[in-house]
């Protein structure tokens, strides 16, 4: 099963082929994302990524909401993980 993560964008820029790209932050942990299918999505602003795509913007609260069942659940334990291993494989 495939799950979108909530995150809040933290900025917004163009790539060299002009797709919108953004920084996003999953609770302390920040990817690189598409933004092309939110074109309306601003600083600030919270949406559901898959596989680094944004899919949809959803507000705070929900957004929040998602991410506590998510701990709960323990997946944002595999995301932190593996942005962990990323880090040291960069290093």
């Amino acid at each position: 099963m495939c799950l979108g993560i909530p995150g809040q964008v933290i900025q917004i820029d163009e790539n060299p082929l002009g797709m919108t790209m953004g920084k996003v932050d999953f609770a302390g942990v920040v990817k690189e994302v598409c933004l092309a299918y939110v074109p309306e999505v601003k600083v600030g602003d919270y949406v559901i990524v898959h596989v680094g795509f944004a899919i949809s913007k959803v507000d705070e609260q929900e957004a929040q909401e998602t991410l506590r069942f998510l701990r709960e659940i323990g997946e944002m334990e595999e995301l932190e993980r593996s942005s962990a291993g990323q880090e040291q494989a960069n290093q």
